[in-house]
């Protein structure tokens, strides 16, 4: 079993959040979701939104990332977020209130620029995925 795992290292701006070998890799990628194994082809993809499933040991382990890129090569997968947080470790509270903030802003609408309201929708399925994600720990 151990010669069947990859190399799994999530970086964001603060720093390095996780680098553990693991079996399997699941990327929430722009224009799909996509699994890794090993010996995967080597490959470069932005990131969405969404919730990247690594399993270790047979158990299943959930993180957020907020955008970014991933570089799958030599049986190492590279995911560079903008932001990343481990499912057992959101505050699923603080993510209600950025859910409840953002659907506010949206629903009260006036003249605001594009630009706030596309903050608006991106910070309300940021908010979703990290509430989403603290269920599956």
């Amino acid at each position: 079993m151990a010669e069947d795992v990859i190399r799994l290292d999530i970086v964001t701006p603060a720093g390095l959040l996780m680098s553990e070998n693991v079996t399997t890799v699941n990327l929430p990628a722009t224009l799909g979701s996509m699994g890794v194994l090993k010996n995967h082809a080597p490959l470069m993809t932005t990131l969405d939104i969404g919730i990247v499933k690594y399993k270790q040991a047979d158990t299943d382990h959930y993180l957020t990332v907020s955008g970014g890129f991933a570089e799958v090569k030599d049986n190492t997968v590279i995911v560079l977020a903008e932001a990343a947080e481990r499912a057992e470790e959101i505050n699923v509270a603080r993510a209600q209130a950025a859910k409840d903030r953002a659907e506010d802003r949206l629903r009260h609408r006036t003249e605001e620029k594009d630009l706030d309201m596309l903050r608006a929708e991106l910070s309300l399925h940021r908010a979703i995925n990290r509430i989403k994600a603290s269920g599956l720990k």
